[in-house]
């Protein structure tokens, strides 16, 4: 099985990048650094891949799906792949932010052999390199707001609220919210990991929030398989954007849900090509890996 080694780009606040959505905003994305060859046959597993995601994306808020490669090409062309949508998004809102994900990983990792994004209302992978099932506590992002001198009451409510968050209530839950007066969180799993190492995840998140941005009015950190946030603010359970921030949430324009239409057609397209070249190159009998597969 081949390794990949990611290159995660510049990440960004979404407080400090105001999107016309909650759901939309970047928060941080990477690719391989391995590349395949335009038109070969791990281009037509990618695209299908992909596609499955974001046509599993319409009916759950996650999913994985593996895709083996013919048996000529060996093992390192299996390719697999998950989505995870925030636990408080409809899935009309999941299957829009996932099909976003999916477009822009197009851009972001152009004939890249993995790759993964993470909007605010979702998260996509996909790699030849087998990470489901996999903790993966690595630090990708850390971002904490000013520091503002919280007094004792708010100081109180942000520990209780980061303890919920961290311990959870005894119960699987991989995604949390926890709220006070003066201070409100979320934290989540990515769905691959079990109950033991979800906890786990989230328990170093938060502990990493707490240590690293404990006397700031907000604050982020996402590790590779979970994320935990909080903002000073006051928490509604009813806000369809439980993301730690305050923030003003709009709705997609008329241009934006078009735009998510237009994307689901071609994408179908595209699912269909991609499902015959694959079945196609199954059946040819010497594929040259150095030259069609992912290197």
């Amino acid at each position: 099985m081949m390794s990949s080694v990611f290159v995660f780009l510049l990440t960004v606040s979404f407080l400090a990048t105001p999107s016309s959505s909650a759901t939309t905003s970047f928060v941080f994305g990477g690719c391989s650094q391995q590349k395949y060859l335009p038109g070969s046959p791990y281009e037509s597993k990618v695209n299908l891949v992909l596609t499955s995601l974001v046509n599993s994306a319409m009916f759950s808020t996650y999913n994985n799906c593996t895709f083996p490669g013919s048996s000529s090409a060996g093992s390192q062309d299996i390719l697999y792949g998950l989505f995870q949508c925030r636990g408080d998004l409809s899935s009309n809102d999941c299957s829009q932010c996932v099909a976003r994900v999916v477009s822009q990983l197009g851009t972001l990792c152009v004939n890249s052999c993995g790759g993964a994004l993470q909007l605010e209302g979702c998260f996509v992978k996909y790699d030849n390199a087998t990470f489901l099932g996999v903790e993966d506590k690595t630090l990708v992002v850390k971002k904490c707001g000013p520091s503002n001198g919280f007094d004792s009451d708010a100081l109180t409510d942000l520990d209780a609220v980061l303890a919920n968050l961290g311990t959870g209530d005894g119960t699987y839950k991989p995604y949390r919210v926890s709220g006070s007066r003066n201070v409100r969180g979320v934290a989540q799993c990515v769905g691959d990991l079990s109950p033991s190492e979800c906890q786990d995840c989230l328990s170093g998140a938060v502990g990493q929030l707490r240590s690293g941005c404990g006397t700031s009015s907000w604050g982020d950190i996402f590790l590779a398989k979970c994320y935990a946030r909080y903002s000073e603010s006051r928490y509604n359970s009813n806000d369809n954007s439980n993301d730690g921030h305050d923030h003003d949430d709009h709705d997609d324009d008329d241009n934006n849900d078009d735009l998510d239409k237009t994307l689901a057609i071609l994408i179908g397209i595209l699912a269909a090509a991609a499902l015959v070249t694959v079945v196609v190159s199954h059946y040819w009998k010497k594929l040259d890996r150095d030259e069609k597969g992912c290197k």
